[in-house]
């Protein structure tokens, strides 16, 4: 990673826009909504305000459904979520986040502000950062 792309914050390339699915949510309906929107991860709210935020993934749901034999009925998404999820500031400098995700073997971060939802940072809008700078 460049110097210069290394100085670019959280906030230059995070995704505002966030799919979420509430706690109590199906497996069923997490899926049918990843699908639906064309997603690899659905941030799940939080139960109350003093509650984290989870993240659910194609690998959390792969390994439930092994587990549970196939029945996407009975699980709910607050069950299986990943909680609580690694959240960064916006004002984060991008080569912290790399670190974090690196270290800690994950691709997605949660943008948040004060317990509050603001974006997400996956391991692709980083890669794409940086080929559309080799690009210029």
């Amino acid at each position: 990673m460049s110097n210069e792309q290394s100085r670019k914050l959280v906030e230059d390339l995070m995704k505002s826009e966030v799919m979420t699915i509430e706690p109590l949510a199906t497996l069923r309906d997490a899926m049918k909504k990843m699908r639906e929107n064309s997603v690899k991860s659905l941030v799940v709210e939080k139960r109350t305000d003093s509650d984290a935020f989870g993240i659910l993934t194609y690998t959390t749901i792969l390994r439930t459904i092994i587990a549970e034999d196939g029945d996407v009925d009975l699980v709910n998404v607050y069950d299986i979520a990943t909680k609580p999820a690694l959240a960064v500031p916006r004002q984060l400098e991008v080569r912290h986040a790399v670190s974090l995700m690196i270290n800690s073997g994950i691709k997605r971060l949660i943008v948040s502000s004060n317990n509050e939802l603001e974006g997400i940072l996956t391991m692709n809008d980083i890669v794409g950062a940086i080929l559309e700078k080799l690009d210029d």
